[in-house]
């Protein structure tokens, strides 16, 4: 199968966490994945073909109810909106958004805050504590009235909205 086969694939697969963050290949066996396991999965197989040019990201992003299909449970909890850690691709510098065949990276590229390039196998462990040191410092220097623990909380239940509406 060529790449660009590939990415056209694996972007029509459901949307949904995988019962192994760090087995990609779950993207296919389990047919469900999110930003992190698509697109290290897509990576992972450009390293092991030798597929020149292509970088995995992470980027951190203003996710607000404008940009992302997340419900109303920001604008309840009288906040704007929390930096959300976003995986996608950068292929030959151009990024290319797999999680669903909606996806439209021109939605968030204006609130992107900052941006890494990452290795497949940092999806899990190193993207979860990257994002949760972004969101405690964020906390901090924009005087935020919660806790982190509410904050993650509220995150949480807006990736569940976003779960549901992209399933």
């Amino acid at each position: 199968m060529n790449f660009d086969t590939l990415i056209e694939k694996v972007k029509h697969i459901p949307y949904g966490r995988n019962s192994n963050r760090t087995d990609f290949s779950l993207v296919i066996s389990e047919n469900k994945g999110t930003c992190s396991s698509k697109h290290a999965f897509l990576k992972d197989y450009a390293d092991k073909n030798n597929i020149p040019n292509i970088e995995l990201t992470i980027g951190i992003y203003k996710m607000n109810e404008q940009n992302t299909q997340i419900g109303t449970t920001l604008s309840e909890n009288n906040i704007d909106y929390i930096p959300e850690a976003h995986c996608y691709l950068k292929i030959n510098g151009e990024v290319v958004d797999v999680t669903n065949p909606s996806s439209d990276f021109n939605k968030i590229k204006n609130d992107i805050l900052e941006e890494i390039t990452i290795e497949p196998n940092q999806v899990s462990d190193f993207k979860v504590n990257y994002h949760k040191a972004f969101i405690q410092n964020w906390i901090i220097e924009n005087k935020i009235s919660y806790s982190f623990e509410e904050i993650w909380a509220i995150r949480e239940q807006c990736i569940e909205n976003l779960s549901k509406t992209n399933s």
